[in-house]
């Protein structure tokens, strides 16, 4: 019988959790551990923000997963030990002969001083809700979206949600009292997709009447005077922020002695494997260098192609049967 242990219950988490689950017998043991009792789909706060999706519609129960035999534990992670493949939490230890790190990306909007009191974080649930009751009641004045530092999840968010906010005011008739403006340290948008791809999207912003700002990494936010300071000592007042935090690997990760000197964890690029035998990560958490210098974009569709290929992977390691299966870096 074969353990593999899953940390994390994001997309990532998930997908490895069910693939495994179809491939192996029930006598191999699968378990998955998150501190968090529900996974939220985090693509749909786009959604959400603007009122066309509640909070009950895009969350589900983790325990939903005990009823196909993947055992799930609600619990903190406090230690990792990749050598031995073996977990501690607030109440137990548990070793697997297969350990899967899916822990993704944190949000960290007190890295900058005055974000998290004057923006709503656009990947948070509970700062979109916030965003939502804002957007609702805004009435005239400059919307920022501001992207805080390199690297951040879901590259296309922040142009998305710029556009989607300005189709929202020009419904409500309030498009011509308003300004809208991206800020970002990107010279374009999303520049892993190459420059024809940044050049259409910022094209695509500006048929929308939205500014784009590139290259301002966001050093503070002076929220009473609601005004954003820039690195490069330029600044920008707002009456409305929409803030996408920095982003960090997760401390229990860093500790763990995974994470190299880019700060997140490196694998194989084809099977995800780490320096550690029988040792995965994936998802957002991870370092994948592309050929054209730049790192795979942290987005959820990458994390589940990843998770496909360790599953399979795995699942032929322990049953014998299938070839092996490499990450061809495919995404949308």
């Amino acid at each position: 019988m074969a353990t593999i242990v899953i940390l994390g219950g994001g997309v990532g988490g998930l997908v490895a959790a069910n693939t495994l689950r179809r491939s192996l017998d029930r006598k191999h043991r699968i378990v998955l551990v998150d501190r968090a009792a529900q996974h939220v789909y985090t693509p749909s706060f786009l959604w959400m923000m603007l009122g066309w999706r509640e909070p009950r519609e895009i969350t589900r129960d983790l325990s939903r997963l005990e009823r196909k035999g993947i055992e799930v534990v609600h619990e903190e992670i406090r230690e990792i030990d990749p050598a031995r493949r073996l977990v501690r939490t607030d109440k137990r230890q548990i070793s697997g002969d297969f350990l899967i790190v899916a822990l993704g990306a944190e949000g960290r909007a007190e890295a900058v001083p005055g974000l998290a009191e004057g923006g709503h974080n656009l990947y948070d649930l509970d700062g979109v809700l916030g965003l939502r009751q804002a957007l609702t009641s805004f009435k005239e004045g400059r919307v920022t979206v501001t992207v805080a530092s390199l690297p951040f999840k879901c590259p296309g968010a922040p142009y998305e949600a710029a556009m989607l906010i300005e189709a929202s005011l020009r419904e409500r008739g309030l498009r011509e009292r308003a300004r809208l403006d991206i800020y970002t340290p990107e010279p374009l948008p999303m520049p892993v997709a190459g420059k024809a791809m940044g050049e259409a999207v910022k094209a695509m912003v500006a048929s929308k009447g939205i500014d784009f700002h590139p290259q301002h990494k966001l050093q503070a936010v002076e929220s009473e005077r609601q005004e954003l300071v820039f690195e490069n000592g330029e600044r920008a007042d707002y009456d409305l922020l929409v803030a996408i935090p920095p982003h960090r690997c997760p401390p229990v990760v860093k500790e763990s002695g995974l994470v190299g000197e880019a700060g997140w964890v490196p694998v194989d690029k084809g099977t995800l494997q780490t320096a550690h035998e029988g040792v995965y990560a994936l998802g957002d958490v991870t370092a994948i260098k592309l050929p054209v210098g730049l790192m795979l974009p942290k987005a959820g569709v990458f994390a589940h192609y990843e998770a496909e290929a360790v599953a399979a992977n795995i699942a032929a390691e322990i049953t014998g049967r299938g070839g092996r299966r490499a990450f061809q870096g495919d995404g949308y």
